[in-house]
């Protein structure tokens, strides 16, 4: 098989679509700017080719219409990532991960399966996997468990490693974090191929026995054994265990454990002051600080005796945007691992949003205060990606489909003068002549109310390559005597003669 083949094979998912990205400047964060978009067609061999010789960046989709994938990927989006550090991680937790160069110099850790299995698991997977390798949050491909592709939704995508191969900066590390070439990638993938029993038994093997019944972030955290870094910080956090686990003598377990957890033990006397706070105020588990965020796994914490519990914050788990170029535009906004479908209302209305997230995924999130949730749309909007739609989805495909039925209905003049009655006439010449009221009387009877007659002008420009397209014709009147009337014309449209009813529309139904 060429590259090509055996990279399409290696990314199987999506039978409907791909995507693309096209990088421009730099913004002030030193994040390149990307207008990333689906397009309605499977990715091919001759697409995949084009990937590799640097024409053009495509995205692969992992799941399927029937909700299930053979791979899936770990985004770790920081600029500065440490990757020597990062694949460490990743050999000695054992993790059958394959540690790729993103175009933002972050990472993308490859999961790849042996068969297709459901969205959620893998999910659920890769999601301890990025706890496990300090990275809790970062995105998970596929971003849902679910899809909507009876309503024309096809996921996210992942943009692909080795654009353009000869120079690549999308690229796989081998275990030395030394860049490889294309083919040696994808003998990797052939090599770390895992079935997902190897996963259960990895996680079952990763089970580790200090603080099973507290957070999994101090698991994870002195899991290895004592530590020397954030010795204040970590010690707190255990100290909020002990308070709870023990609350007759947990001074003397928080001291054993000062000796116990750390290479070098804090002094006594800023243990004495992390205790006076303990016992005076009712602090809690520091969940939004590091390093306890990056190891931060809180549905599992939550089912723990002494993790979260019911303070755990209820912060809506909200993921990608994907904005149907429709008009009007429809929206699939990621809720909870789940698939929201969104008009514009109900993206922007807080109210209306909390009512469709009820109705369709039986979710009651909680209201934001306005400006959090102004920010949050903004953030979503810039990072959306967008989808194309056939043409005849939108206002202009829906104009243009009337003119033609107008210009090629059996109501057609047979002579120019008829144009007075508001009939459309065509020349010899290939073109098709109609006055701008003969027009607009058949666009209301039609009820078309999308477009201005100003936007109406601007369409029949763009039909006629941008050139003129209107003047005055010289006519015949009934009288015998020329005149002269204002119109406008299109290409001819194909001669498909289309029957109109005699009674057109019933008035009382809405526009």
């Amino acid at each position: 098989m060429s590259l090509a083949q055996r990279m399409l094979a290696a990314f199987e998912g999506s039978k409907v679509a791909h995507g693309t990205t096209t990088v421009g400047k730099m913004n002030r964060s030193g994040k390149a700017e990307a207008d990333s978009r689906i397009v309605r067609e499977p990715l091919s061999e001759q697409i995949m080719q084009g990937h590799i010789d640097g024409k053009q960046g495509i995205g692969a989709i992992p799941i399927n219409d029937e909700n299930q994938c053979k791979w899936g990927a770990l985004d770790i989006d920081i600029y500065d990532l440490d990757h020597n550090k990062l694949q460490a991680s990743i050999k000695k937790l054992g993790l059958p991960l394959l540690h790729c160069r993103s175009k933002s110099g972050g990472a993308h850790l490859y999961l790849f399966l042996d068969e297709y299995e459901p969205a959620n698991v893998v999910r659920e997977y890769l999601s301890e996997m990025s706890v496990a390798l300090g990275h809790s949050g970062c995105e998970i491909f596929p971003k849902q468990d679910k899809i909507l592709a009876d309503r024309g939704d096809v996921g996210n995508f992942i943009n692909l490693p080795y654009f353009n191969a000869e120079l690549p900066q999308r690229y796989c590390f081998n275990e030395n974090v030394e860049a490889v070439d294309l083919d040696v990638f994808l003998d990797m993938i052939d090599k770390r191929i895992t079935p997902l029993s190897s996963l259960e038994k990895l996680r079952t093997k990763k089970q580790r026995k200090q603080f099973y019944d507290g957070p999994p972030c101090l698991q994870h955290i002195f899991g290895d054994g004592p530590v020397s870094e954030d010795r204040n910080k970590k010690l707190f956090n255990c100290g909020v265990y002990c308070r709870m686990k023990h609350p007759d003598d947990w001074v003397k377990q928080f001291e054993t454990m000062n000796h116990q957890l750390f290479t070098t033990p804090l002094d006594a006397k800023e243990v004495l002051g992390l205790q006076k706070s303990l016992d005076k105020k009712d602090y809690f588990y520091t969940c939004e600080q590091e390093p306890f965020k990056s190891y931060c796994d809180k549905e599992l914490c939550m089912t723990r005796k002494y993790g979260v519990g019911d303070n755990a914050e209820q912060a809506l788990d909200i993921g990608s945007l994907l904005i149907q170029l429709s008009e009007p535009r429809l929206y699939f906004l990621t809720v909870q691992g789940e698939r929201l479908q969104l008009n514009t209302e109900q993206l922007q209305n807080q109210n209306l949003f909390q009512r469709a997230c009820m109705e369709q995924i039986q979710v009651a999130p909680p209201i934001l205060k306005p400006k959090t949730w102004q920010a949050l749309l903004r953030k979503l909007m810039t990072e959306a990606t967008k989808q194309e739609v056939p043409e005849e989805l939108t206002v202009t495909g829906e104009f243009k489909e009337l003119l033609r039925v107008y210009c090629t209905s059996k109501i057609r003049a047979l002579h120019p003068e008829e144009m007075l009655a508001g009939k459309p006439w065509t020349d010899n010449q290939g073109y098709t002549y109609f006055t701008l009221a003969g027009l607009m009387e058949f666009l209301y009877n039609r009820r078309f109310k999308g477009f201005t007659r100003a936007q109406i002008q601007e369409i029949l420009k763009q039909m006629n390559d941008d050139k003129t397209c209107h003047g005055h014709k010289s006519i015949n009147k009934e009288d015998g005597s020329r005149s002269t009337i204002r119109v406008w014309w299109v290409p001819a449209f194909e001669n498909m003669e289309v029957d109109l009813p005699i009674q057109e529309i019933d008035n009382d139904v809405p526009f």
